[in-house]
């Protein structure tokens, strides 16, 4: 199976439990692997025969617009959904790291569908 990555898009969303976190967007960074077999696309040099990364990002810089979720692991499972659903991946993997912690980097859930 071959693959592309995107790695640590940045992203507002609304996300977090309390009423209060969730009011405005946050930032949150997005990794993304989605896996396909590129065989035909690479043969011939063809952008409509594999995942058009591109078109991937914008989807995901809108993503969060009017929308909001209490849990990252439900944001990284409804972005697997909609990328295997959108943009025929054969597998996707998400990683959403998150800056609420001061003490802590990030936090981040990641999930493989």
């Amino acid at each position: 199976m071959d693959k592309i990555t995107i790695c640590d898009l940045e992203v507002f969303y609304h996300v977090g439990v309390p009423e209060v976190e969730r009011s405005k967007a946050q930032r949150l960074l997005l990794s993304v692997e989605m896996q396909s077999d590129f065989t035909t696309a690479a043969a011939a040099d063809d952008l409509a025969q594999t995942i058009d990364y591109s078109a991937v990002c914008q989807r995901l810089l809108g993503f969060g617009q009017d929308c909001h979720w209490e849990l990252i692991e439900t944001l990284a499972v409804d972005i697997a959904q909609m990328i295997r659903t959108d943009f025929s991946a054969k597998a996707v993997s998400v990683e959403v790291k998150k800056f609420i912690i001061p003490q802590a980097r990030y936090i981040a859930v990641s999930v493989t569908r």
